[in-house]
């Protein structure tokens, strides 16, 4: 396993970033932002989780828009 200072992802959690970038912007912008069903129809946590898991494209555009968030609030 290789130590990846720099990468600001590394040992934070899915279910960590969707609930930071839930409570920062909300579903409805997540949604506008990422028009994914699981941010649009009946959000939750869970749904996201369970979406986010087995799509990679999705989750990729997730932590991007966590990654941009953090530089952000710096």
């Amino acid at each position: 396993m290789s130590v990846q200072p720099n990468n600001p992802l590394h040992g934070v959690k899915l279910e960590q970033i969707i609930t930071e970038l839930q409570a920062h912007y909300g579903w409805e912008y997540m949604g506008y932002q990422i028009n994914i069903r699981c941010f649009t129809h009946n959000p939750s946590i869970k749904s996201s989780l369970k979406f986010l898991r087995r799509t990679p494209w999705a989750r990729t555009k997730v932590e991007d828009m966590y990654l941009k968030m953090l530089k952000n609030k710096r």
